[in-house]
C-alpha cells in the first residue's frame, strides 16, 4: 500500500522541483526531473490505474 503513495508523493515532488528549476533558469536540470517524474507516474499508474499490473 505504501508504494503507490510514495510514487504519488514523488510525482508531486518532481513537479515542484521542475518548477523551481524553471524559476531559477536551470533548464538543464529539468531533464532529470522529467525522467524521474515519468518513472514515478508509471509506478503510480501501475498500482492505482484502471488496468494495474
Amino acid at each position: 500500500m505504501l508504494v503507490p503513495l510514495a510514487a504519488t508523493g514523488l510525482v508531486l515532488t518532481m513537479i515542484g522541483a521542475a518548477v523551481v528549476h524553471a524559476r531559477r533558469k536551470e533548464y538543464s536540470s529539468i531533464g532529470g526531473n522529467v525522467v524521474l517524474l515519468i518513472l514515478a507516474v508509471v509506478v503510480a499508474w501501475g498500482w492505482f490505474g484502471r488496468y494495474s499490473f
